[in-house]
């Protein structure tokens, strides 16, 4: 029986002369460990990116919206719905936009059906707080500015009317009159419907754009340890005579779903990477193969010196594993690197999860076992006469 130190340098020796041939066959491997360790890296790093936004923008974000009224109507929230559910207790802040009639566009020579899908809504005075937006350029409505033809974009909003910049005295045309642009938003992650949206004072949209004034969502803060209590009693406090009329959610839960339908697709690129794997398996086994049949002369040597059957097969295994074991070795640096560089891009945290490195390699490994197993016991069986007369 060989000691480990002797096995390993025997087993390396068959590598090491033919050099090439064991790089190719162990880049194989390399390439399906690379891509197994990469689509669980990316995928960890992306939902650990994903979660520390959402708890940056907080998950204390409920909206309400109307739903429909018993005959299929669209329903409306009443007008005294944000003063009601200041009530609650555990609301730290509530904010809300109506939407208008009105269609913005960048001049009046516009055709009418070029909307670009933005909305024009009317909106309370400290609405970017609720949703963990802030300004990009410029200054949001006040108490003064809310009651004129004065407009903030949203970041799509500003994009699609072609406004890159604020200036003195720059305006778009809204509901058949000029607004002026006071500010421009950041994007809102978690109520991308304000990114599409001009917003305008309520005073205003009442007086130009012949708002009615029932708000159309609401942006509502609680206490985040009673998010679920105040959750159940919002619908209620909206219209307590039409709870059923009243739609509520919650922003984060999206970006949540939104993080485990990433997940769901890991199973196609680890199925992908796992085929990669197998090629490299395949070819770890023909270059076994090969190896047996050019190294008879070798075999019947040492079985002539008085090395076992046990100690060939173990030999030829150990090398299998050897080449198999040096290219998982390769696919998790380059999986990892990959991951590194491409979370550096995307300013996330790295994430190379223990299942990702560890999962590759041993899968390697148990492929190179696989592959070897039979030119082993393939060497092992030759008769040290029969190899002895091939040279």
């Amino acid at each position: 029986m060989m000691y480990l130190a002797d096995l390993a340098r025997v087993a390396s020796l068959g590598l090491r002369t033919r050099r090439m041939r064991a790089a190719l066959s162990a880049l194989g491997i390399a390439i399906g460990v690379a891509a197994m360790v990469a689509v669980l890296g990316l995928s960890a790093s992306s939902q650990a990116g994903l979660l520390a936004e959402i708890d940056k923008l907080g998950t204390n974000l409920l909206t309400v919206t109307p739903g429909q009224t018993m005959g299929g109507d669209h329903a409306k929230l009443p007008n005294d719905a944000p003063g009601m559910i200041s009530r609650i207790g555990p609301v730290e802040q509530i904010e809300h936009t109506g939407k208008t009639k009105a269609n913005a566009f960048r001049n009046p020579y516009i055709p009418t059906f070029n909307t670009n899908s933005l909305t024009v809504n009317a909106t309370s005075l400290d609405l970017p707080g609720a949703v963990r937006t802030s300004l990009a350029q410029g200054a949001y409505l006040n108490a003064a500015t809310a009651r004129q033809p004065v407009a903030v974009l949203g970041a799509d909003a500003a994009r699609r009317l072609g406004i890159a910049k604020i200036h003195q005295g720059i305006r778009i045309w809204v509901g058949g009159q000029w607004f002026y642009i006071a500010g421009i938003l950041n994007p809102a992650k978690l109520t991308p419907e304000i990114d599409s949206a001009v917003l305008v004072g309520y005073p205003a949209a009442e007086k130009y754009l012949h708002f009615d004034g029932h708000p159309t969502t609401l942006y509502v803060r609680a206490t985040t340890e009673q998010v679920t209590d105040v959750h159940k009693v919002l619908a209620a406090t909206t219209n307590p005579r039409n709870p059923g009329e009243v739609t509520v959610s919650q922003p984060s839960s999206a970006l949540v779903a939104r993080a485990a339908a990433q997940s769901a697709l890991n199973g196609l690129f680890l199925g992908l990477g796992a085929v990669a794997l197998l090629v490299g398996g395949i070819g770890v086994a023909n270059t076994m193969v090969i190896s047996v049949l050019e190294r008879r002369s070798e075999i019947g040597l040492r079985r002539s010196l008085g090395a076992t059957r046990a100690d060939i097969r173990l030999q030829f295994l150990s090398e299998a594993i050897l080449l198999a074991a040096l290219g998982g070795l390769a696919g998790v640096a380059l999986g990892a690197l990959a991951t590194t560089i491409y979370t550096h891009l995307n300013n996330w945290a790295t994430v190379v999860p223990p299942l990702a490195w560890a999962g590759g390699l041993g899968a390697a490994v148990a492929i190179g076992a696989i592959a070897g197993l039979l030119p082993a016991i393939r060497a092992a069986r030759m008769q040290p006469t029969e190899a002895l007369r091939t040279v």
